[in-house]
């Protein structure tokens, strides 16, 4: 890894960190830059769990610290998803390099729309209640993604979160939460197959920490829309170029 593999390494976790903490994605941004500096798919997808531990372990503590935690709620979502986590990251770890390098390409094309839109709820609609069994059925498919592929994961916890009638702010700081609890969970998984590359998964983690507890910050300011050209960018540029 060379100094400017670091660098774009720091830089992107960076990036990534605050946009995973105010909405998500930033794996879509992460995961190309490894590849980009030589790891293969599914070593890159394995080393990108380790900084998402660490940025959501530091976004959740920023989050409390503001008083924005909310225990109760989170609870509920972390078990489902948590099991969906552990089969994702299993079948994931499996997958050969080019299967996986399609896979997560046409992901990134599908996830960009959402992605440039945002995730909102107007402050007045009502909140919806949905039957506990259908909400499990969502959050275990999410964590089965999320396990797997973990791109744009948050937005989809947001967007349930958030048609479940939790505000945005209140619903980031649950996202980080579990998505915390579950790449707990899919980390060693990825580890016990030889997935992870530790230098690069430790420069990448200084970024996301830095991204992270930023991110925490501004979450609560609606800095999203400031992030999400460049978000957009970053996925546009490795799609055009091939990668």
């Amino acid at each position: 890894m060379t100094p400017i593999d670091a660098s774009l390494l720091i830089g992107g976790g960076l990036l990534a960190g605050i946009v995973n903490t105010l909405a998500g994605g930033g794996s879509m941004l992460t995961v190309p830059l490894l590849v980009m500096v030589g790891l293969p798919g599914t070593l890159a997808n394995g080393t990108n769990r380790v900084g998402i531990l660490i940025q959501n372990g530091v976004a959740s503590w920023g989050f409390w610290a503001q008083g924005v935690g909310d225990l109760r709620r989170s609870l509920p979502v972390i078990l489902p998803v948590a099991a969906g986590a552990g089969v994702g990251a299993l079948v994931a770890s499996h997958l050969p390099d080019d299967v996986f390098e399609r896979i997560f390409g046409v992901i990134m094309l599908l996830l960009l729309v959402p992605t440039l839109r945002g995730v909102s709820r107007p402050s007045s609609a009502p909140a919806r209640h949905h039957p506990g069994w259908l909400r499990s059925i969502v959050f275990i498919a999410i964590g089965l993604y999320g396990g797997a592929f973990q791109a744009g994961v948050g937005l989809l916890l947001v967007a349930a979160l958030s048609f479940g009638g939790i505000d945005l702010v209140r619903a980031n700081s649950i996202k980080v939460m579990v998505n915390f609890c579950f790449t707990l969970l899919a980390v060693p998984i990825f580890i016990a197959a030889g997935q992870v590359s530790w230098p690069e998964a430790l420069t990448l983690g200084a970024g996301f920490a830095a991204g992270g507890a930023l991110g925490a910050r501004l979450a609560v300011r609606g800095g999203e829309r400031l992030i999400r050209p460049v978000l957009a960018l970053a996925i546009l540029a490795p799609i055009l170029a091939g990668e």
